[in-house]
């Protein structure tokens, strides 16, 4: 143990955060007081020339020096030992696609939380794909955040189609993914400054973290970084962080705005920028040496379009990953300083501009400053890294069994299943049973259909234990998946027939399509069925009807009515329905009926005895039905 007497530091108390940026590298020293965050003491150094490009480290060499430099004087002037480190990864590093999905469903079964988790889970994977056909170097990539634009329900969007009916379900899913190769970057610049990563987070989260508590996160709040080269954006609601998305325009727009409408080189352009929001008189000279003496405002009016375009671009993007307006935004990042911008961008979303606000790191609630005070909205993130390393109790990555793969997950939000699902690939059609298909065929000129049979759903276990696609996962889970069961196809055979309308096989000759065949034939679909009296040139046809009431007759006296069949009346008609070994339920009586659901007509109206109906409710003999398109 380490410790410095004169500032009582003790260095097993001490957490240390890098922001590792494209223009300098930030380092945040502090500890933890009950329920604040210290910030002992801070050290900033620029990058000597472009080995980062928009957060991505180009140069490893180079961002090594400096944050050896940076960890080198905040050791010294501390008089301890730095060797562990929280870092994050930049947002504007991250990948967004956005994909439509669409499956197609059991319209006589309500949609159910595992069909819409399997929708999402298919455009995850879908977004992911085409994410590693646009990169060259076919990267892998964590998926680190998604969220649900829309729904459509047959055509027709619907905001949560849960316990609802129909044929084809649709998502409009944003999805959002980490280069594999950026987290690897920053480990290997830090381990050639002789740090440990101890904590890695997402820049956006970091910052999110200090920015918008969780006890805020139920609210639809959104997060826009604005640096140098790119705007990133984070997106909370329902108590997560949902979205993220970036613009590829920031500070530096405004800084060539200022270079081309004033004559200027871009660090003279660059320094008047900054002072824009803090001077009203600004006196300069251009690349030919004139001198100038303008207000603030006489020079926002010469860049006004380009404030515009930047906050245009920043709403547009919001409203795109967020699916509508937001409650309110927070602004952070050097370039949130420009004058004007916030307000165009309550504008542009139709929120009040106090709902739009720049929110400084002297504002945040909880943290402490022992030495001067970091001011300013482009601290917000190295502080976040900070707190959040100070708090963490989980670890950086998960370590994951699925099907006896081994998987490592970037543990960067509340981590599921379904995560673990896409990282290994597995295919969501393989989660739900598709049902059988249903078989049509005439009988003596009636048509009739026998429905195919069920699938069962897939089972989801971990450690052994039934979950679900939403079960949260911790490290060293076990998940093991038995993969969906199709229903089987409706099968019909002749001697099928035979039986269920006591069919006398002396008396009768059977007709498939004109052909004469025997009682092991199976039924295809849309088969013409005839019975023909034997030994007779004529075709003469007992109708069902006929058939059945023989058959109802015959058995009526051997008392199996009431044993083997139930009476029910659909819209005003009798309809016999034979039992099966399970209680008769509603949807069977489709199987006597001439309705045609998959053609939708309006809104399906089901009732029971005067009351709405389910497809499971127990008929039971005498029940008076209704059926039909409202």
């Amino acid at each position: 143990m380490q410790e410095d007497k004169n500032l009582k530091i003790n260095v097993n108390d001490l957490f240390f955060a890098l922001d590792i940026g494209t223009r300098n590298v930030v380092g945040i020293v502090g500890r933890k007081n009950e329920d604040n965050f210290d910030v002992i003491d801070h050290e900033i150094i620029e990058h000597p020339d472009r080995a980062m490009y928009d957060g991505q480290i180009h140069d490893i060499n180079k961002v090594s020096e400096v944050v050896k430099k940076v960890k080198r004087r905040l050791e010294e002037r501390l008089g301890v030992e730095l060797k562990y480190v929280s870092i994050a990864a930049a947002g504007r590093a991250l990948k967004t696609k956005r994909v439509k999905v669409e499956m197609n469903i059991d319209s006589t079964v309500e949609i159910e939380k595992r069909i819409i988790n399997s929708l999402e889970l298919e455009g995850i994977q879908k977004a992911q794909e085409e994410i590693s056909q646009d990169e060259k170097n076919k990267s892998s990539y964590y998926c680190v955040g998604h969220t649900v634009v829309n729904y459509y329900l047959d055509n027709s969007p619907i905001t949560n189609p849960r316990g609802h009916k129909g044929n084809k379900l649709e998502g409009d899913i944003i999805a959002t993914f980490l280069p594999h190769i950026v987290v690897d970057s920053l480990y290997t610049v830090v381990h050639r400054a002789n740090l440990e990563v101890i904590s890695l987070t997402l820049e956006p989260i970091a910052a999110i973290n200090i920015c918008i508590p969780q006890k805020f996160r139920l609210l639809n709040l959104t997060l826009v970084d604005i640096g140098a080269g790119t705007s990133d954006i984070a997106i909370t609601k329902d108590g997560a962080v949902v979205a993220y998305g970036m613009v590829s325009i920031a500070g530096d727009e405004i800084t060539e705005a200022l270079s081309k409408s004033l004559l200027l080189d871009f660090v003279t352009a660059e320094k008047l920028k900054i002072q824009l929001n803090i001077k009203h008189e600004h006196t300069f000279s251009d690349i030919v040496g004139m001198s100038y003496n303008m207000t603030t405002d006489e020079i926002l009016d010469k860049i006004d379009d380009s404030i515009k375009n930047l906050a245009n671009k920043i709403s547009e993007t919001i409203v795109e990953f967020n699916g509508k307006k937001p409650s309110a935004v927070f602004c952070i990042g050097g370039g949130s300083q420009i004058p004007r911008l916030t307000e165009y961008i309550a504008l542009n979303l139709d929120i009040p501009k106090e709902r739009v606000v720049i929110k400084g790191s002297e504002a945040l609630e909880n943290i402490n400053f022992e030495k001067e005070k970091l001011i300013g909205p482009e601290y917000i993130t190295p502080i976040g890294i900070g707190c959040i390393s100070s708090n963490a109790d989980e670890e950086d990555f998960l370590q994951i069994m699925v099907n006896k793969t081994p998987i490592r997950l970037f543990n960067s939000k509340e981590l599921s299943i379904s995560d673990a699902l896409v990282l290994v690939g597995f295919n969501p059609r393989k989660l739900i049973g598709k049902k059988g298909k249903d078989l049509i065929y005439y009988f003596n000129g009636k048509k009739e259909k026998k429905l195919g049979c069920y699938g069962e759903s897939a089972k989801i276990y971990i450690n052994g234990e039934l979950g679900s696609l939403d079960t949260k996962l911790k490290n060293k889970d076990v998940i093991e998946i038995e993969e969906a069961v199709n229903g089987e196809d409706a099968k019909v055979y002749i001697e099928d027939l035979i039986k269920l309308y006591n069919i006398d096989e002396y008396k009768y000759d059977i007709l498939i399509n004109d052909e004469l065949v025997s009682s092991n034939y199976e039924v295809r679909e849309n088969d013409y069925i005839e019975l023909r009296r034997k030994n007779s040139d004529e075709t003469e046809i007992e109708t069902i009807e006929e058939i059945n009431e023989k058959t109802i007759d015959l058995n009526k006296k051997e008392g199996y009515n009431s044993n083997k069949y139930i009476t029910v009346k659909v819209n005003g008609e009798d309809i016999d329905i034979k039992k099966k070994n399970r209680d008769v339920i509603f949807v069977d009586i489709f199987d006597y009926i001439e309705f045609d659901r998959t053609k939708v007509k309006g809104t399906l109206i089901l009732k029971l005895n005067g009351r709405k109906a389910n497809y499971t409710d127990i008929l039971r003999n005498n029940d008076v039905i209704e059926v039909y398109w409202e």
